[in-house]
C-alpha cells in the first residue's frame, strides 16, 4: 500500500499527520489514545508492535510515548503518540489491550511516568538493589554514575489452595543457560500456575546505545542476544539506513537474506536437537551435530560463527564469491538430507511423539492476546511472519510459504521449526541464485535526519524483531528502543505449562526457547 492509501484507508480525514520516514505519526490527546489504539485493532485489525517512550523534555518540553502499529504488506508503520508534559502519568492501556502491559511497567521502570489504571503496578527489569526514583532512560541519569544502593521488595503471588506449595527454581540454574527465576504453584506434579521472573540479564542496553561512539552502536545490537546477532544488527541497520535515505544494493538485500536464513537454521537445527533430547531421546543429539556444520559456513563465509561484523549500515561487510556459493549449496544440500534421515527416526518414535503430543499447550487466543509472535505463533494458526508481512532486503522477491500448525502444543513447534528449516534451504537457494552482480556497500557518507524516528523490522528465528531509533536536533542517535520477540512470547509461557507435570517443564520451555538475555536487554 502507499503512503496515501494508507492514510485514507485507517486515518480520520482531520487527522493531522507528521510523517517522519516510515512512521505515519499523529499527536493523540491523553484522554482519546485509548479510543484510538481499539480502533487500531478492533476496526482496522492492525497489530500493536511496541510502545516506546523518549524524553524530549529539551527539545518539546516533556516526554513522547509512541504507540507503533504494523501494517501488513507495507513499509510504513501507524504511530499516534502522546506528548506528557505537566505530569507524569498517562491512561494504561494493558485493561484492554494486553500486551500493552510490559511496556507500561517498562516505561514506568525507566522513564517514571505511571500507567494510571494498569491492573498491577511493579518493578521492571530494573534489580533488586535499583532504587525506586531513579529512571535510568531519562536524559539527565549519568551513566557513569551509580546510583545509592537500595532495596525494593518483590513479592510473588500466592496461590490459595488445599495442598498447593511452591517451588522456586533458579534464577541459577543446572546446565550453561542464562539466569531467570521461575516460582511454580503445584498440587502434587500438577502445574497450577507459574510466575516467572526476570531481570538477571539486564544490562542497561538502550543506555548504552545513547552513550556509545555510532560505530559502536552495530556491535551492540549484535549482543542484544547472541544467538541472533545477525537478525539484531540488521533490524538496526534498516532503521539507520532509513534516517539517513541510504540507499542499499540489491546485492547487499540477497546476501542479507542468505545471512539470515543460515541464522534460522543454525538455531533451529539446535532447537529440533534439544527439544528430542529432552524427551530422554540421546538421539537428539544430531541437532547440535548439524548446527556446528551450520556455524562452520558461517565462519567460512564471513569469519565469525556467529555472524558478527558483517551487517553495516549501507550493506554488508562480507561478499559471497562463486566459489564459496558453490560450497555453500553442496553442504546445504548434504545437510538436507542428514536432516531428512534424522527427522524419520525421530518420527518413528512413538514414545518420543507422545511426549510431544498434547504437552505445553496454549490456544490460539491466548497467544493473540498476548501478541504472541513467530514460532509459537506459527503453531497455533497466526501466520505472523514479518519476512511476509513487512518484506525487508529481498525477500518480497523469494518465494516463501509460511510455516504453520493448530495445536499450539510442543509438537506444534517442533513441526513448524522442522517445516522452517527446509523452507529456509529453499530460500538460500532461491537467493543464491536470483542475486545480481554489484557492490556490497553504499560508502556514502551517512548522515542523519534531524528530530526524526525511523522503524527497522527482521523475523529473526524466535519471531520478530523491532528497532526503533530518534535522533536529536544535532542528528546523532539519541533513542534506540529494542523489543525482541521474546518480549512478548514470555508472558505465554505460564499459560502453557498449566495443567502440565513439573517435569515437563524443560520441555516446554525448550520448545518455546526464548532469550532472557533479549528480554532484559
Amino acid at each position: 500500500m502507499t503512503y496515501t492509501e494508507i492514510v485514507n484507508k485507517y486515518l480520520d480525514k482531520d487527522t493531522i499527520i507528521e510523517k517522519n520516514n516510515n512512521l505515519i505519526l499523529f499527536h493523540v490527546a491523553t484522554d482519546s489514545i485509548i479510543d484510538t489504539c481499539l480502533n487500531l485493532r478492533d476496526k482496522h485489525q492492525l497489530l500493536l508492535k511496541a510502545i516506546k517512550a523518549t524524553d524530549e523534555r529539551a527539545e518539546n518540553g516533556g516526554y513522547k510515548i509512541f504507540y507503533i502499529f504494523g501494517i501488513p504488506g507495507s513499509e510504513f508503520f501507524i504511530v499516534p503518540y502522546l506528548l506528557i508534559r505537566d505530569a507524569n502519568e498517562f491512561p494504561s492501556l494493558a485493561p484492554f489491550i494486553y500486551q500493552a502491559s510490559l511496556y507500561e511497567l517498562e516505561i514506568k521502570s525507566f522513564f517514571g511516568l505511571t500507567p494510571v489504571g494498569h491492573p498491577q503496578i511493579r518493578p521492571f527489569l530494573v534489580h533488586n538493589n535499583w532504587p525506586a526514583d531513579i529512571y535510568p532512560l531519562r536524559k539527565d541519569f549519568h551513566f557513569q554514575k551509580r546510583p545509592a544502593t537500595a532495596a525494593t521488595p518483590y513479592e510473588f503471588q500466592k496461590v490459595d489452595g488445599e495442598g498447593i506449595y511452591e517451588i522456586p527454581v533458579g534464577p541459577v540454574h543446572a546446565g550453561i543457560i542464562e539466569p531467570g527465576h521461575f516460582r511454580f504453584s503445584v498440587a502434587g506434579e500438577e502445574i497450577v500456575s507459574l510466575e516467572p521472573k526476570f531481570g538477571y540479564t539486564h544490562k542497561g542496553s538502550e543506555k548504552l546505545f545513547e552513550e556509545l561512539p555510532f560505530d559502536d552502536k552495530i556491535r551492540l545490537s549484535e549482543r542484544i542476544s547472541g544467538d541472533t546477532s545477525f537478525t539484531h544488527s540488521l533490524s538496526y541497520c534498516q532503521a539507520v539506513e532509513t534516517l539517513s535515505n541510504t540507499i542499499i544494493s540489491s546485492r547487499a538485500k540477497y546476501i542479507r537474506v542468505i545471512y539470515s536464513e543460515l541464522e534460522r537454521l543454525a538455531n533451529h537445527f539446535n532447537d529440533v536437537g534439544f527439544i528430542i533430547s529432552d524427551t530422554g531421546f540421546s538421539f537428539g543429539g544430531n541437532g547440535p551435530r548439524l548446527r556446528e556444520k551450520i556455524m562452520q559456513l558461517c565462519e567460512l563465509l564471513t569469519g565469525s560463527r556467529f555472524l558478527r561484523g558483517v551487517n553495516t549500515i549501507g550493506g554488508i561487510t562480507k561478499d559471497i564469491s562463486k566459489e564459496m556459493q558453490t560450497t555453500l549449496e553442496y553442504e546445504l544440500q548434504k545437510m538436507k538430507k542428514d536432516f531428512e534421515e534424522v527427522i524419520a527416526v525421530i518420527e518413528d518414535s512413538e514414545s518420543v511423539l507422545n511426549r510431544l503430543k498434547g504437552t505445553g499447550k496454549i490456544d490460539k487466543q491466548i497467544a493473540t492476546d498476548h501478541g504472541v509472535v513467530g514460532i509459537a505463533a506459527r503453531a497455533v494458526g497466526l501466520p505472523r511472519d514479518a519476512r511476509s508481512e513487512y518484506p525487508y532486503a529481498a525477500y518480497s522477491e523469494i518465494n516463501m510459504k509460511i510455516a504453520s500448525q493448530s495445536t499450539g502444543d510442543v509438537h506444534a513447534r517442533f513441526q513448524v521449526r522442522i517445516s522452517e528449516i527446509y523452507s529456509s534451504i529453499d530460500i538460500i537457494f532461491q537467493a543464491l541464485k536470483k542475486m545480481p552482480k554489484g557492490n556490497i556497500l553504499n560508502k556514502t557518507a551517512k548522515k542523519l535526519e534531524k528530530n526524526a524516528y525511523a522503524i527497522g523490522i527482521t523475523e529473526g528465528w524466535r519471531g520478530d524483531i523491532l528497532y526503533f531509533v530518534a535522533t536529536d536536533s544535532k542528528g546523532e542517535i539519541s533513542r534506540v528502543g529494542v523489543r525482541d520477540a521474546s518480549f512478548l512470547n514470555w508472558s505465554a509461557v505460564p499459560y502453557a505449562v498449566v495443567g502440565n507435570i513439573v517435569p515437563d517443564f524443560p520441555l516446554i520451555n525448550k520448545s518455546f526457547n526464548l532469550s532472557y538475555s533479549a528480554f532484559d536487554r
